[in-house]
């Protein structure tokens, strides 16, 4: 299997095929994404100049996942939040934080699942539940604090105001999650 230090080489043509030296096919961007949930390591090169193109594929993944699911996880007021980031000072932190909060959200995915089937039980419908909702408000929480604290180590002259637009924010996600949880609660009681 051809790699580069460590890592599957997966090579993009001109004509935005892409190849996967390891395997010696042709993959599709839903090949990569499969790669990824398996855990599998690799990098995407331009094919000509051997440049790493692996955050532009990354990134086209995602595009493509949200724009075809309409399951999306990047909701609306991440996304402008995320957007502000960019030529703001603060934009050295939040990669940072992100792939913290990330990991421990995957952490501590195996301890939500053992709560579900806690209360659910090990029927169909309990393994294809959302994760409870307290447990998503205490890690927003969480994450809201460690990126507050983040930011004050950075600048400590950060007003409020900025706190309180974000947890207006959070307040909104929260009351969707909120509503989300009461309908699919709403379709459990018609079932039962």
């Amino acid at each position: 299997m051809a790699k580069h230090e460590g890592q599957i080489v997966i090579k993009k043509y001109a004509n935005r095929r892409l190849y996967n030296t390891g395997t010696s096919t042709y993959v599709t961007l839903d090949d990569l994404a499969v790669m990824v949930k398996k855990g599998e390591d690799f990098v995407v090169q331009d094919a000509k100049s051997g440049e790493d193109i692996t955050h532009s594929v990354l990134t086209q993944i995602i595009f493509e996942q949200e724009s075809k699911t309409g399951n999306t996880l990047l909701p609306i007021s991440f996304l402008r939040q995320l957007i502000s980031f960019y030529g703001d000072q603060m934009q050295m932190v939040v990669p940072s934080y992100l792939e913290h909060s990330m990991q421990a959200f995957t952490e501590q995915q195996s301890q939500m699942r053992e709560q579900i089937n806690k209360a659910f039980g090990d029927t169909p419908l309990g393994k294809n539940l959302q994760v409870p909702l307290q447990l998503v408000e205490e890690q927003v929480r969480r994450n809201t604090e460690m990126f507050h604290q983040a930011m004050q180590m950075f600048s400590p002259f950060i007003t409020a105001a900025p706190v309180k637009e974000t947890k207006k924010a959070e307040a909104k996600d929260i009351d969707e999650l909120k509503e989300q949880l009461r309908a699919l609660q709403t379709k459990l009681d018609n079932l039962g």
